[in-house]
């Protein structure tokens, strides 16, 4: 898959998500095998910027490329002077955010709001792509609600205003995360332009993403709350597309230490105090399911430094080897707590 100047190398990109694809999550995907990760959205909104938060979002220092950054407001102005910011912050890719259904963001007409008013969204992409010799994407919903899908108008002034890829999640700004995505208009949208389409919603197995490529024709999926604590989700759906077989699950041994890695970049991105904090969810999704990890995340979220963290995870994943070399899941966690 091809966007601008850079050419992927297989056919997963990493979802944003506010509050997980910092530098730290990216990178450990792009490890795993993700083609491309974009980043937790950036306000377009000048006065923050110099915000310690802004400063780490915009932060790419080692990150492989390419490195696609997020924008998010419903002033074309102000999102054209934030796209240049972030290029000459290192951004190789601006992405524009019409796709986030959270209210904070809607009820200021940003994010999926913006797909009420394709006048706006036309002028906002205007003004993007105008703004930044750089690659722009942009990422959407399939409409407002059910009774106003507009994703294939959407898709069509995108294309008309140099847009250079277009992902779509198959629920409309309604639905947030509800119910299953649908992927016929994802289909539609494929069909009625010739940029590249990215199919976001619901893939979660190797499986789902061969059978989403296929039904949609999309030329790459997007995987966002199904990498959380499962970052070799990656390797696994690029292994089964390319040969149609599965890699086995990873081991005890080697979850471990993939979650210590991340653990120690994460308290090096924020500093130990907030580190651990931000830990936390990470810990909770990697140990979720797993024989007494009940027990475990509610001991996890009393402890208050790196050192106590690293060591309790350790005590844990050895415990856990005693069950056998891989990961044994259980649907009552609760009733086999020890």
């Amino acid at each position: 898959m091809q966007i601008g100047p850079y050419t992927l190398k297989n056919k997963l990109i990493v979802a944003p998500m506010a509050g997980v694809t910092d530098r730290p999550f990216r990178q450990l995907c792009k490890r795993m095998g993700a083609a491309m990760a974009v980043s937790e959205m950036v306000s377009s909104n000048s006065l923050l910027w110099g915000s310690e938060k802004t400063r780490r979002r915009a932060s790419h220092e080692g990150e492989v490329s390419p490195i696609s950054v997020q924008i998010a407001g419903a002033d074309p102005k102000m999102m054209a002077e934030a796209a240049r910011y972030n290029a000459d912050q290192g951004a190789q890719l601006i992405d524009i955010n019409m796709g986030c259904p959270a209210k904070k963001i809607c009820n200021v007409m940003a994010g999926s709001a913006l797909l009420q008013n394709e006048v706006l969204v036309g002028n906002i992409l205007d003004a993007v792509t105008t703004a930044v010799d750089i690659p722009v994407t942009l990422k959407i919903r399939t409409g407002w609600d059910t009774q106003h899908k507009n994703a294939v108008t959407i898709a069509r002034i995108a294309e008309d205003a140099g847009i250079q890829a277009l992902a779509i999640h198959g629920r409309t700004r309604a639905c947030a995360y509800r119910g299953e995505a649908e992927y016929d208009t994802i289909a539609a949208v494929k069909a009625a332009i010739k940029i590249p389409v990215i199919a976001n919603g619901d893939v979660a197995t190797p499986e789902k993403a061969k059978y989403v490529i296929e039904y949609t024709r999309a030329d790459a999926v997007m995987i966002g709350r199904a990498a959380q604590g499962r970052p070799w989700i990656f390797r696994e759906i690029d292994h089964y597309l390319k040969t149609g077989q599965f890699l086995p699950s990873p081991n005890v041994a080697e979850i471990h230490q993939v979650l210590i890695h991340h653990l120690h970049d994460l308290y090096h991105f924020y500093g130990e105090y907030s580190g651990v904090r931000i830990a936390r969810k990470h810990i909770s999704w990697y140990t979720k399911g797993l024989i007494g990890s009940a027990t475990f995340r509610h001991n996890m979220n009393q402890l208050q430094t790196a050192e106590e963290q690293l060591a309790a995870i350790s005590t844990f994943f050895y415990q856990l080897a005693d069950y056998g070399p891989r990961l044994t899941y259980i649907e009552d966690e609760e009733a086999m707590a020890v």
